[in-house]
């Protein structure tokens, strides 16, 4: 049986070609199944893993459907965490890149005026959280006549952090004549208040895992709480990962067992709500890079790391939430690679390790302590792997984006200057032509211009010397 390709699906060539340089080979489970139904513009409810392919799932068809000309926004995503809504803009714009799809990320904890600034401009797509886009709603800097589709992406993981009522308030905003998907790791009850007041005779379809055992080697192993660090160490040194995140229950665990491990040589950094934005950020990027190894964290890294080679997870403390185990371990064992989860479980825990198992119907399994002449055997490698410089992974945005090239110019909104003025000016160029224009982005008093198909100099040359609507725009390469 041959495999099903993204040709399949009737795309346009623009996406196709995005996707070739994204290496996406061929859609996931997930991708498959939901791709024919979205395109076709059916309301549906997803119920699948982190890891399963589903940003891409919905991202490929907003795509498809947004109309490059019109300037309002008009598709909304609604995530539980700034990292989730960013990593969706990124997503979204790579595969748009060649359609010139532009997202905008819009959350808390970043400056309203600056997101009112770029809500201003032309977005075709707004991806946020619920607080932050209810805010631009009722202050009227998030224009939404024009949304018609939604997408609500984790949907469990809103309701547990208390979103249901601002969810509930932006759908009501909302233009009912719209598509609308629904994607969640879990399916609560509380989500039918959501799918039968605001879904049109939704497809509900479970596509989470059914063989999660056999991707996922589950093991816990029993530790009074005096001897947890030192366990930790010899799971680490016996297991060596590549990638490993170690989650722990607060931010005063993760700052505790960050500086201990660091003390120890660790290559490792920690992740945590009381860490800036931008700091969360950058840790994020250096872990998705490989710069280094062991990320400790609580559980705001269950969601939005999108990483697909993280070989081991170590659950430090015990979630008392069993939908946060299902989430932290989703971190392994993704895009069918195998992964291995441990959770150490001190006898004051053992409760909630019961509650996870008859939440995930699956008995975890009681692993013994590492002897010690195990430990001592394998402690050399560890030490090995642990003094050398870790080599950088490649992003795989890198092939689109490498033969792009973001121009600024010194004029934009105040010398009332507009996309299709860019546009005329450039494609006036010889051998340059609208393909090689991509995402253009107007601000007050600058305008930022991709170039595309490995053009960039060509033009950056050649707009020294011309004017863009009668006006001479000083221009240089953008900074990153």
């Amino acid at each position: 049986m041959s495999k099903q390709t993204f040709e399949s699906f009737n795309l346009s060539e623009e996406t196709l070609r995005a996707l070739n340089l994204l290496s996406f080979q061929e859609p996931t489970k997930v991708q498959a199944q939901v791709l024919p139904h979205a395109l076709n513009k059916q309301d549906i409810i997803v119920q699948a893993e982190t890891g399963s392919g589903k940003t891409a799932a919905y991202g490929i068809p907003l795509c498809e459907f947004v109309d490059w000309e019109e300037n309002k926004p008009q598709a909304l995503i609604l995530t539980p965490t700034r990292e989730l809504a960013v990593q969706a803009k990124e997503d979204l714009t790579n595969i748009g890149r060649f359609k010139r799809v532009k997202t905008a990320a819009i959350f808390g904890r970043q400056s309203f005026e600056r997101q009112k600034l770029e809500l201003k401009q032309k977005n075709h797509i707004v991806a946020g959280t619920p607080g932050r886009v209810l805010d631009h709603i009722k202050k009227g800097t998030l224009p939404i006549s024009e949304i018609r589709y939604l997408i609500l992406d984790e949907a469990d993981e809103m309701l547990s952090r208390g979103f249901l009522d601002q969810m509930d308030e932006i759908i009501s905003e909302l233009p009912t004549n719209r598509l609308t998907m629904l994607f969640s790791a879990t399916y609560p009850e509380r989500l039918d208040e959501i799918t039968k007041s605001y879904m049109k005779a939704p497809i509900h379809m479970d596509l989470s895992s059914t063989d999660k055992k056999a991707t996922i080697e589950q093991s816990i192993i029993e530790v009074e709480e005096e001897q947890k660090f030192n366990l930790l160490k010899e799971v680490t040194i016996v297991t060596n990962p590549d990638s490993c995140i170690i989650f722990a229950n607060t931010q005063d665990e993760v700052d505790h067992l960050h500086m201990r491990l660091e003390k120890s040589k660790y290559p490792c950094r920690k992740l945590h709500g009381g860490l800036r934005q931008d700091d969360r950020f950058a840790v994020i990027n250096d872990f998705k890079r490989g710069a280094f190894r062991y990320l400790i964290a609580t559980d705001v890294a269950g969601r939005g790391i999108d990483i697909d080679n993280i070989s081991l997870v170590i659950n430090y403390d015990v979630p008392e939430d069993p939908e946060n185990y299902v989430h932290r371990i989703g971190r392994t064992g993704r895009a069918g690679k195998l992964g291995t989860a441990i959770t150490l479980m001190t006898p004051y825990e053992e409760r909630y390790v019961e509650d996870i198992e008859e939440f995930t119907g699956t008995e975890i399994a009681l692993n013994t302590r590492p002897s010690e002449a195990k430990v001592d055997s394998l402690r050399g490698a560890f030490l090995k792997k642990l003094a050398e410089s870790p080599e950088l992974k490649v992003d795989r945005a890198t092939h689109l984006n490498k033969n792009i090239l973001k121009l600024y110019f010194n004029g934009g909104k105040q010398k009332k200057l507009r996309a299709a003025d860019f546009v005329g000016t450039i494609t006036s160029i010889e051998g340059v032509s609208v393909d090689d224009i991509g995402i253009i982005t107007i601000e007050a008093t600058a305008s930022f211009v991709e170039i595309l198909n490995g053009k960039g100099k060509t033009v950056l040359e050649e707009m020294r010397h011309r004017t863009v609507k009668g006006k001479m725009l000083k221009v240089h390469q953008a900074k990153k």
